[in-house]
């Protein structure tokens, strides 16, 4: 049973970064351009252009989340992700309150740790990470299907 589950580990990794990318890149997308209820404090609109920490926030929201989605430089995506959920939860959160229940801060604190544990276990299985250094690490010319040369 252990064996199974292991084997199935970079799949499971794999769909957690799916969802935490797209959610990710949504709520992004929400600030920025006032889609699917907009900016939380906007009453449904977007955060103006520029705007400290909110507008850079967004921008990496939507930009790092894309990249989690793809799996497309994952883990230095996900580390500028976490650190700026990190910077969100310690400078906008907890200064109203210690604990996120208290101070809003609970989807900070989550994103900040699940794409923290995306910078150590990389974007597992469907990712374009592995697509690339796959690619990059067959000799050309080689068959994409052959795993040993054929004698001749």
């Amino acid at each position: 049973m252990t064996e199974r589950l292991d084997s199935a580990q970079p799949y499971a990794i794999g769909l957690f970064r799916l969802v935490i990318g797209l959610l990710f890149a949504v709520h992004g997308a929400a600030s920025l351009f006032g889609v699917l209820g907009g900016a939380a404090g906007t009453d449904g609109g977007a955060i103006p252009s520029g705007t400290w920490p909110g507008w850079y926030a967004a921008v990496i929201q939507l930009v790092g989340g894309t990249l989690v989605l793809l799996g497309l430089g994952t883990r230095g995506a996900a580390f500028l992700a976490s650190g700026s959920m990190a910077y969100a939860y310690f400078d906008v959160h907890q200064s109203t309150a210690l604990w996120p229940i208290e101070n809003g801060g609970e989807l900070s604190a989550l994103f900040c740790w699940a794409m923290l544990l995306l910078v150590f276990t990389g974007s597992g299985a469907l990712g374009l990470d592995r697509l690339l250094t796959a690619r990059a690490t067959r000799a050309p010319g080689e068959d994409e299907r052959a795993t040993e040369p054929v004698a001749a």
